[in-house]
């Protein structure tokens, strides 16, 4: 490619009945490959009858000064549909984990590339996503989902840009969201609904249960964990792995792996179901083949009817370890021993989307303050010791 050098332009008249001043001058492209080349560009400065050919020229060197600064940075011809399926698929993807890649690929094949698949990278402005995530949330579609959009969105032109296919700045780092409104209420279970529902399924779903209440495991980790990973003498559990729809994997993320206590009630369930299981090498709740189970299958199958039947429908796998987060609470673990127990890179994950409050012990902890206010010598006879959350869901 040619030095770039300080450009004048190129001025000329077109037309004959109404003729115009057309500028002339060469701009740099970043072409589908990465490199960079150069092609001739033009623009209309105004009709002859309004301006002279000074005007003009100082229009056009108004017009150039950014380029000749060196404040231009040269454009992506790549269209984003391209540069999906050449560059992001290919590189992007088989860095993510199982369940990730895949809802990036149907994200990308069902929303963004529809949307945005014949535009060039470089015509893609903050406005456009701008109007497209909030057509997607005026369509129907939650907040969660077009957060999900928006950043993966910014994560398409970080790669870009970092591959060299897009030398501007990230339109997507600008995109506000719609206030966020909760449309489905965050239940826990208490303390009686759990003794209820470990009545109720067979196993080894009821032991899979029991090991969500008791530890707060994600399903995955439920799926994936090994006899090797259960120390009955040390009473500890360690998460190494995690199974997705049939596939053994790491964790979610790197805080996940962790080993976490065995407690004695827990313990025994465990010891139970071994004795009572072929004695597998390998996963603790194996299917026939020696595979992990399928969660959804679980779920439709044994956890969604036991809710249903002790008056939970809204029961689900994530219920179990949102009940761990707030039955921790309520026993008086610190807020750092339940992001610890639960595997979160934040604690303000645990804390308000984790841990909920329990309505009579709500209740009980404002009439002990009434008592505090009105007469100090009531509180000591209100204040009671929780039990251990082990004791009571045993």
């Amino acid at each position: 490619m040619a030095r770039r050098r300080f450009q004048t332009g190129s001025i000329r008249k077109r037309g004959k009945r109404h003729p115009i001043w057309e500028l002339q001058w060469w701009a740099d492209y970043l072409a589908t490959d990465g490199k960079i080349g150069r092609k001739r560009e033009s623009k209309i400065l105004g009709n002859v009858a309004d301006l002279s050919l000074k005007q003009a020229k100082k229009l056009a060197a108004e017009f150039l000064l950014p380029l000749n600064q060196g404040k231009l940075t040269p454009m992506a011809t790549i269209t984003f549909a391209d540069f999906i399926e050449r560059y992001f698929v290919p590189n992007a993807l088989p860095t993510l984990k199982q369940s990730t890649r895949k809802r990036y690929q149907t994200t990308l094949n069902y929303h963004l590339k529809p949307a945005f698949g014949q535009k060039r990278l470089c015509d893609i402005s903050t406005l456009d996503i701008q109007s497209f995530v909030l057509s997607k949330f005026d369509s129907g579609s939650g907040w969660e989902v077009c957060s999900h959009l928006r950043n993966l969105m910014s994560k398409v032109f970080a790669c870009a840009k970092k591959w060299g296919h897009f030398a501007g700045d990230n339109p997507a780092t600008g995109i506000d969201l719609p206030e966020k409104v909760e449309v489905r209420e965050k239940n826990a279970l208490t303390w009686e609904q759990c003794q209820r529902l470990l009545a109720v399924p067979p196993e080894p779903v009821r032991t899979m249960a029991q090991v969500g209440i008791h530890t707060g495991l994600r399903v995955g980790e439920i799926l994936g964990l090994r006899w090797q990973d259960v120390d009955f003498l040390k009473g500890t559990i360690r998460i190494q792995q995690a199974a997705y729809r049939g596939s053994i994997g790491s964790p979610k993320t790197k805080g996940s792996k962790r080993t976490l206590p065995l407690p004695p009630p827990l313990a025994a369930a465990l010891r139970r179901h071994y004795d009572a299981s072929p004695q597998w090498d390998g996963l603790v709740f194996p299917t026939r083949t020696g595979m992990p189970f399928s969660d959804c299958t679980l779920l439709s199958r044994f956890i969604k009817p036991a809710g249903k039947q002790i008056g939970t429908p809204w029961l689900s796998w994530h219920t179990l370890r949102r009940t761990h987060a707030t039955l921790l609470s309520h026993v008086g673990a610190s807020p750092k021993e339940a992001q610890a127990q639960l595997g979160h890179a934040h604690m303000s994950t645990t804390m308000d989307i984790y841990t909920q409050p329990i309505p009579s012990h709500q209740r009980a902890a404002v009439e002990r303050l009434s008592q505090l206010v009105t007469n100090g010598d009531g509180l000591a006879a209100t204040q009671t010791e929780p039990p251990l959350g082990s004791m009571c869901i045993q």
